[in-house]
């Protein structure tokens, strides 16, 4: 990546830390993703915790649970598990991991899902939740955040994940009511309680 690009991403960071810090959020700023997951390893902790995970290309590309199921950890398979089992077991979780689909220069959280099963346990649940982002996730307002989930984020998922949605089939958002993907809409702008949710961001483009 362009050094200028990553200079950008490093004091664009600085300032949205800052906002988060007033929000009750821990953020911290990392240069590469090799560095990004050691920190996430960091603020997981000990050995023997119990980690659960949402759906994410960031997480699942960068090899970020199988370092986690190596240090130790017990990582919750929620593809091995009952939707019930996975359930219990994410929201008495000592952390859930996931990415944002979108972060605000205010620092705000902006994520769409379908079945709220990636979200609910951002909201509620787990002791802490560690979000791991790219800083190609920043944008400048919630509404600027729901247009890139909605236009850049949401099609390639529907792709991915074998959905007939349309978008899935055009390529753009037709805010559909049918079978859509963007069934729920969440804006986090605090943490509660303080200190509850994590965020590493990353100096480099992550995910979709």
């Amino acid at each position: 990546m362009n050094v200028h690009k990553k200079t950008f991403y490093k004091i664009q960071a600085e300032s949205i830390i800052a906002k988060m810090k007033a929000r009750g959020m821990e953020a911290f700023y990392c240069d590469n993703i090799e560095d990004g997951k050691k920190k996430v390893l960091e603020l997981i902790g000990n050995a023997g915790k119990s980690v659960g995970y949402g759906g994410s290309m960031t997480i699942d590309e960068c090899g970020l649970k199988n370092d986690i199921a190596a240090a130790g950890h017990n990582l919750i398979k929620r593809e091995e598990l009952s939707v019930e089992e996975a359930n219990v077991k994410n929201i008495n979780a000592d952390t859930f991991l996931m990415s944002s689909n979108a972060i605000t220069l205010n620092g705000e959280l902006v994520n769409i899902d379908k079945r709220g099963n990636r979200v609910c346990y951002l909201i509620y649940g787990p002791k802490q939740v560690i979000i791991l982002a790219g800083m190609n996730k920043i944008t400048a307002n919630v509404d600027d955040a729901i247009r890139r989930v909605r236009a850049e984020a949401t099609p390639p998922n529907a792709v991915r994940l074998n959905l007939n949605t349309p978008c899935s089939k055009n390529g753009r958002c037709v805010d559909c009511v049918g079978d859509s993907l963007c069934a729920n809409i969440v804006t986090t702008r605090t943490s509660c309680p303080p200190g509850r949710i994590k965020v590493v961001l990353v100096g480099e483009e992550l995910g979709y």
